[in-house]
């Protein structure tokens, strides 16, 4: 539902914590347009021209000049009516999948508030979820948009690669990196996607809805059990289930390239930048960084030729009208503090073999807040070949009519 929108400055009411307020801003959309009337926040990647970006970290903040323009994704929310209410948290450097910052904090995950809220889009996430905003954009490499996602119990969706333009935002991992956004009603999710892709077409349906059987082997018998009611929903609107191996030299394989070439990216971009200025970093985020500037030429140059082979793959699995079921987590959101060696292979190590699949494919993914296990929130997820951002936002409506979440 469309609110009536104020744009506040800070201190206003952020009762969990997702707002940045060491550069905040904010700004009003245009007078009329699809948006109008909603209120968004934007991760603090995006530059607004005039503010700082903060990346999540204090020492990029001091030593980077205001940006002279503004993000394209941001300007087309904005022109489009909604109204900006101000930047959101994200772990450092986007280096994370907890939402767990040292310098700022993390977020309140208002369905689980004993529990992190996922990152890096933590912020953006934490803000849809505590209903302080209609939507947030973030930025999804890894899975910073889906898998907060489904810790919070809202929409999250990751475009195809190249999809929304991404001038204007802070690179992390090309090219993996896209420009995603959340919701918690469907409709909202698709009206922002018609906006940030520039796509007015009407979809045609989907024809087939495959399981991804590996996917699924991966994660314990309660997850996938709490999954099916969600796939039977799915399966009635588009078709009997078919199972796929997505990966036939497993799953492990394909995680191992993308982290390699993930990492390389990363390093590339922002590399110089740590060495010269040696930045404070956490727990998990300071040791990924040092396993990306160790990281043998040797090891990236052979990735390629195995990123060329999983993409090949992927198209032959995923065709034009399929729609690809998988979890969007192997867990529920873990809790607050838990030890960093278990948040890094329980939760993040596994949740990345199903995250890397989109990202190495380029494909569109959406995940729907359609499942429960042990009263917290589990996101079932629906991949489409490149291009069918459309058919899915679509298709996410149809099977989430009922409003908010």
């Amino acid at each position: 539902m469309a609110r009536t929108l104020t744009v506040p400055d800070l201190p206003f009411d952020d009762p969990v914590g997702a707002f940045c307020r060491h550069n905040h801003v904010a700004l009003k959309g245009a007078q009329g347009g699809p948006l109008a009337g909603l209120a968004f926040g934007a991760k603090d990647v995006f530059h607004i021209a005039g503010t700082p970006t903060g990346f999540g970290h204090p020492a990029w903040l001091a030593t980077h000049e205001p940006p002279r323009d503004t993000a394209t994704a941001v300007q087309r929310l904005l022109d489009a009516g909604a109204g900006l209410v101000g930047k959101t948290h994200t772990d450092e450097l986007a280096y994370s999948l907890t939402g767990e910052n040292v310098h700022y904090g993390t977020p309140v995950n208002a369905r689980a508030p004993d529990r992190i809220p996922g990152g890096s889009s933590n912020g953006s996430a934490a803000a849809v979820t505590a209903d302080l905003v209609d939507f947030a954009i973030g930025t999804d490499c890894g899975g910073s948009v889906r898998l907060p996602a489904s810790y919070c119990g809202i929409l999250g969706m990751r475009p195809t690669v190249d999809r929304v333009p991404l001038d204007g935002v802070i690179p992390f991992g090309p090219p993996f990196d896209v420009a995603g956004w959340f919701a918690r009603d469907a409709d909202v999710l698709e009206k922002v996607g018609r906006v940030l892709l520039a796509d007015d077409s009407e979809p045609e349906p989907p024809r087939r809805l495959l399981r991804a059987a590996d996917a699924f082997a991966m994660v314990d018998e309660t997850v996938a059990g709490a999954l099916d009611g969600a796939i039977e929903k799915v399966a009635a609107l588009v078709g009997p289930v078919e199972d796929v191996t997505v990966a036939p030299e497993g799953l492990e394989s394909w995680f191992d390239t993308f982290r390699i070439l993930q990492a390389a990216s990363i390093w590339a971009n922002h590399g110089a930048w740590i060495r010269e200025t040696r930045p404070d970093f956490g727990p998990g985020v300071r040791e990924r960084f040092e396993w990306a500037e160790a990281l043998g030429g040797d090891a990236v140059e052979a990735a390629g030729p195995r990123l060329d082979a999983i993409r090949a793959r992927i198209a032959e699995v995923v065709g034009p009208g399929d729609v690809l079921c998988l979890p969007t987590s192997p867990r529920v959101a873990p809790p607050k503090n838990t030890p960093v060696d278990d948040i890094e292979i329980r939760y993040r190590h596994q949740a990345m073999h199903l995250l890397c699949i989109a990202g190495l494919g380029g494909l569109p993914q959406i995940s729907l807040p359609m499942a429960e296990l042990g009263g917290l929130p589990l996101g079932l997820s629906l991949n489409g070949p490149r291009g069918a951002d459309m058919r899915l936002l679509g298709l996410a409506r149809r099977l989430m009519p009922e409003g908010s979440v």
